[in-house]
């Protein structure tokens, strides 16, 4: 016996059906609002963190995620230097203020020589994810590329067993069609037309 729904349930079950699709849409709204990169106007700075200066806190390959905020005393923060026209400084913050932070690797036993002021400072540590950064520099090695194109080329004009199966068959006789008109090779008697 066939029951039919009514109207409310209807709405209900696709509303329910929905819900998923839309709590995946906020999640990722969150995380882009949270993670959009500092270069397209965002917030998020990532770095991947190379040398020692900062053993134990963090070591070469670790990502470390900062947020722009106002920095104080003891914060790690990653700042850029405008002396040096372009690396970013992952160190932390011993003393100063906005005019001009005083700065020193965990690791080191000197001050760095740089001041950074607000505007050279791109954030404040937020989180750290140990080891990720060496999996992004092996992806983005031009080595690892161009020994993946050499291996998709390789594969692609490496001969394959079936194709040496498959030379055999093309011995076959050509596809049965009219037969040829064959030449009559006795000289026509005069008179006669061929």
């Amino acid at each position: 016996m066939d029951t039919l729904l009514a109207p409310d349930a209807r709405l209900a079950r696709r509303v329910l059906r929905a819900v998923p699709t839309m709590l995946l849409w906020a999640a990722f709204a969150v995380a882009a609002f949270l993670l959009w990169p500092t270069n397209l106007g965002g917030c998020t700075t990532l770095t991947i963190v190379t040398g020692q200066s900062m053993e134990p806190t963090f070591h070469t390959g670790d990502l470390v995620v900062t947020r722009c905020t106002s920095p104080s005393v003891g914060d790690v923060i990653v700042y850029q230097p405008h002396e040096l026209d372009g690396p970013r400084i992952i160190h932390r913050v011993i003393g100063g203020d906005a005019s001009g932070w005083e700065i020193q690797g965990d690791n080191n036993d000197w001050v760095d020589p740089f001041s950074p002021t607000g505007d050279e400072v791109l954030g404040v540590q937020w989180f750290s994810v140990p080891k990720v950064g060496l999996a992004v520099q092996a992806i983005t090695s031009p080595w690892i590329w161009a020994s993946l194109i050499v291996l998709a080329i390789a594969i692609l004009v490496w001969p394959r067993d079936d194709d040496e199966d498959d030379e055999g068959a093309d011995e076959t006789p050509a596809a049965a069609g009219p037969p040829e008109a064959v030449p009559d090779l006795e000289p026509a008697a005069p008179g006669e037309t061929s």
